[in-house]
């Protein structure tokens, strides 16, 4: 009992939802959310006020202006089928950020009803407050 409770402990720690997310952000939250695609990916949707870094280009040098001290970074990719998110989250992890992954990334996302931005991205009546 113990051991799966440190399970879910642990997999808590390290992963947030979309509806979590979505409160966090409204909530005004210190997070910055992270899209770890392609900037074709980003530029034809993504989470209002994402800001685009590819999971190949972060390093050190990439990273050097983000706040490592009072910020959770929550990156995402396209979803279940992308592991762009889980290899983002792991190089800011290395680099000292404070991470978590968006559990089904951008299709989880919209299938919670929130909107996009983007070329493609969606209004559906699920704002966020502030776009920060």
């Amino acid at each position: 009992m113990e051991a799966q409770v440190k399970y879910y402990e642990n997999k808590l720690a390290y992963e947030i939802d979309a509806s979590d997310l979505f409160e966090a952000l409204n909530n005004l939250e210190s997070i910055t959310v992270v899209d770890a695609r392609s900037p074709i990916g980003f530029e034809k949707e993504c989470i209002p006020g994402a800001i685009n870094l590819p999971h190949r280009e972060m390093n050190e040098d990439s990273t050097k202006k983000l706040n490592k001290k009072e910020v959770l970074y929550v990156v995402y990719c396209d979803g279940l089928g992308c592991n762009a998110s889980t290899k983002g989250a792991l190089k800011l992890a290395k680099l000292g950020f404070t991470v978590k992954e968006l559990i089904g990334g951008l299709e989880w996302w919209k299938r919670e009803g929130y909107a996009t931005d983007g070329a493609q991205g969606v209004n559906n009546g699920l704002q966020l407050k502030c776009y920060c």
